[in-house]
């Protein structure tokens, strides 16, 4: 595996900034966020000057039921060609569940969901990470993900889990430190043990971001400083194995970047930390682990299995059924409250010209929708749904916000766009009146 260095997460509103910031090796960035014959101007800049760009894969959902979708997958490798990158990263996550297989409607969690620590999901997920590697061009790496919840009935530990995946597989592992962590403080597992079982020469590189607790609840949210404690969990890591790469996360709340350039070394700091008691460790004689391949193929029922399982999980979070036995009730209302923030907030970004619309009200509007209106087909249908639900609904009184709501629904929701001057007139409208609120 080609050493990476230090890095940092590549987004839109810190271009500039990660731009001109010394000692970036390479960035990541997140894959479904660029167009292959379009690449931001930015990226292209960093590309010239020999920075390595790793997409980061976040809709794949290896971990679900189903076998990967091929066009998913397509779109995925021509973001690698289009980038010109030495490997393609996802996570070891479901994101969506239903369907056929289980004769319900197909649901979309809009977010990273934890598979269960099982022999099914295990297969499961080998044999999607093996129709991966082979539509790609480059290596695979699949992440670790935080999990604010516990499947009942788990067979193995997580560091038992990413052994046996890589060891049938071949995958190399994006180790989160920080999620490492936040399954510290939410499961009450020891990232040190994690850390023990893992084939640490299948690490392909490594994530550091921050997050906050709320309640005795981690909430992993790339949008807060690195704390101390997921330093530690990276000192521990390049106590045993000097990683290939290390990438600093920040997807929200960006500060300057003189504070991202003082937790860049924060991150150095405690890498070369661990590279003292890992120098000290080898002196006194301890032996490394090794990593070798092996073999395992799944069985349909035990797809079937894991269908039945995740759908019933994910409509208790989206949907308002039944918690299913043996999760923790709390635990499922905090995650339902997660899911429908996050849809709220990518609404948001994508569809910008909502919460002008509907100014301070947009964010209780949309929750109110999202409690009883599952997404089933992404983001930006999300977006259309919500607007076409408040038309179609009293939940919107008459007047200019109403007048400009559905003419940004026309504009979008047809065949071929209308033109655009009734929008423009329409969202100027809202900022006048949100200016003299």
């Amino acid at each position: 595996m080609e050493r990476l260095g230090t890095g940092i997460g590549w987004r839109p509103e810190i271009a500039g900034a990660v731009e001109s910031m010394p000692g970036i090796d390479w960035v990541e960035v997140v894959a479904e966020n660029v167009c292959p014959g379009h690449l931001p101007e930015s990226l292209g800049r960093l590309r010239e000057r020999g920075v390595t760009v790793i997409p980061h894969g976040v809709s794949l959902g290896l971990g679900g039921a189903e076998r990967p979708d091929a066009g998913r997958l397509a779109a995925l490798a021509e973001r690698v060609r289009a980038l010109g990158a030495p490997l393609v990263t996802e996570h070891i996550a479901f994101v969506r569940a239903g369907g056929a297989r289980t004769a319900s409607p197909l649901l979309e969690a809009g977010h990273l969901l934890p598979v269960p620590r099982t022999r099914d999901a295990l297969d499961v997920l080998c044999e999607n990470i093996r129709i991966a590697q082979d539509a790609l061009p480059v290596p695979l790496a699949v992440e670790n993900i935080a999990a604010l919840i516990r499947w009942p009935g788990e067979e193995l530990t997580e560091g038992q889990f990413l052994y046996e995946l890589a060891d049938r597989t071949g995958v190399r592992l994006l180790i989160d430190v920080a999620n490492l962590h936040t399954n510290h403080v939410n499961r009450g597992e020891d990232p040190a043990e994690a850390l023990a079982e893992l084939p640490l020469e299948a690490i392909a590189y490594v994530h550091v971001a921050g997050g906050f607790e709320r309640d005795g609840v981690w909430h992993d949210s790339h949008a807060h400083p690195v704390p101390q404690p997921v330093l530690d969990v990276l000192a521990d890591l390049a106590a045993r194995v000097s990683p290939p790469g290390v990438l600093l996360e920040r997807d929200e709340n960006f500060p300057e970047p003189a504070e991202l350039e003082r937790e860049l070394e924060a991150v150095r700091g405690a890498l070369e930390k661990g590279a003292a008691a890992r120098g000290a460790a080898r002196a006194a004689g301890a032996a490394e682990g090794v990593w070798a391949t092996g073999s395992g193929e799944p069985t349909e029922p035990a797809r079937q299995r894991l269908a039945l399982a995740q759908t019933a999980l994910l409509s208790a979070l989206v949907a308002g059924t039944p918690v299913p036995e043996g999760f923790d009730g709390v635990r499922m209302a905090v995650q339902a409250r997660a899911l429908a923030g996050k849809r709220a907030d990518v609404v948001g970004k994508i569809a910008p010209e909502l919460p002008v619309i509907l100014g301070t009200a947009y964010r209780d509007l949309f929750l109110a929708y999202a409690h009883g209106h599952p997404m089933s087909g992404g983001y930006r249908r999300d977006a259309l749904d919500f607007a076409e639900h408040l038309l179609a609904s009293q939940a919107l009184a008459q007047g200019p916000a109403r007048r400009d709501l559905r003419a940004w629904w026309l504009e979008r929701s047809g065949p071929a766009p209308r033109s655009r001057r009734p929008v423009v007139r329409a969202v100027r409208a809202a900022r006048r009146v949100l200016q003299h609120r």
